[in-house]
């Protein structure tokens, strides 16, 4: 077992709090990723989890077993965390062959030769570089440098591995590549992962579930499901994917969903929100799929911009004071200018406050 528990976990630094009570619990054999903008401290947090930085206040527990609680005086040092970090620089020695790289943990441990040989041919078999022992990393890809640390972070065998934006220096394909190669590494091994990245398309890809972080704090946790398509608050709704937000007023209710009439457009072309909604005035959240054409749909408007994505479409279209995403597949062939009414068949009600805003905004 291998479940990892983070309670009230902080960090300052002299009057800034870079992570501010943080509780978060990883299950055994769980793959959850701390997502969020750069600055939000899941970065800080991670390398409390590895016992990189001494923690503020709060208590990090694996399987019963205290690695830092402040009020304690509980510090258990890395080496002795039974955990496995994959930094975002590699950090790969230049001067060492990939099997020496890969090899290094064990030899500091004081394992024997031959159990150093098999642990670090087994880790490379894993990562698919056992051809490549005798290389140095110069003679490397970016995408099998990566392995090789990868290779490294696995060898001694973790309960937990810890990777900090492993991919953010790969190009797109290779990117792609190594997702789904560690999902697979994942799967097969069964191991405890906490990732780090500010990329919600690798979030969505590889996590059982995310926890989408801002100003050091968790605001919401989730399936990549949950948080695409009931997320929190605005922040989430824009951090992953785009989103389109209208404001409004709810003008009342009809047979199970609000009635909100969007700003600078008549009642007559009122949206249906299917659900309980918050009174007053409120910020409509809507995904540019869950937009459609439809010549019965109560919002007008013109497209003002077209772009081709290869497997669909992109349009801006002008409703009103409003502008809106729409989503096309290739059957949907739009042109700039043209007359469309659209149906909303999905949205999310947030009561407009100070907060809403700040981040509520048209995607454009």
């Amino acid at each position: 077992m291998a479940e990892l528990v983070l309670e009230g976990l902080s960090k300052a630094y002299g009057a800034v709090w870079a992570v501010r009570d943080v509780s978060l619990a990883v299950a055994d054999g769980e793959f959850v990723t701390l997502l969020g903008p750069s600055g939000c401290g899941k970065t800080t947090t991670l390398r409390m989890v590895a016992g990189f930085i001494r923690p503020t206040a709060g208590r990090i527990v694996l399987d019963g077993r205290l690695l830092s609680a402040v009020e304690g005086h509980v510090m258990v040092p890395p080496e002795r965390r039974g955990m496995g970090m994959v930094f975002q620089s590699y950090a790969v020695w230049p001067h060492m062959t990939v099997f020496d790289n890969v090899a290094y943990p064990l030899r500091v441990a004081g394992l024997s030769r031959h159990e150093v040989a098999g642990r670090t041919t087994r880790a490379l078999e894993l990562v698919h570089l056992e051809g490549l022992a005798g290389q140095y990393p110069h003679q490397l890809s970016g995408g099998q440098q990566q392995r090789v640390a990868l290779a490294r972070a696995l060898v001694n065998e973790p309960a937990v591995l810890l990777l900090d934006e492993p991919l953010s220096n790969l190009d797109a394909k290779l990117r792609e590549e190594m997702r789904f190669e560690i999902q697979d590494l994942q799967r097969r091994l069964r191991i405890t992962v906490l990732y780090v990245t500010h990329d919600q398309g690798e979030a969505m890809v590889l996590s059982d579930r995310i926890a989408v972080m801002v100003s050091g704090r968790i605001v919401q946790v989730g399936a990549p499901e949950e948080l695409y398509e009931r997320p929190a608050d605005p922040f989430v709704a824009s951090f992953l994917g785009v989103a389109n937000f209208l404001r409004g007023e709810v003008v009342g209710a009809d047979g199970g969903a609000a009635r909100v009439r969007l700003d600078g457009l008549p009642e007559a072309d009122s949206l249906r929100v299917p659900g309980a909604a918050p009174a007053g005035r409120v910020l409509v959240c809507v995904r540019p799929e869950a937009l459609a054409c439809d010549p019965d749909g109560p919002l007008r408007g013109q497209v003002v911009r077209r772009t081709y994505l290869g497997s669909g479409l992109d349009y801006l279209v002008a409703v009103g004071p409003h502008t809106v995403r729409l989503a096309g597949g290739p059957d949907l062939d739009l042109r700039v200018g043209e007359e469309v009414r659209l149906a909303v068949r999905r949205a999310v009600l947030y009561p407009e406050t100070s907060a809403t805003t700040s981040s509520g905004r048209s995607a454009t």
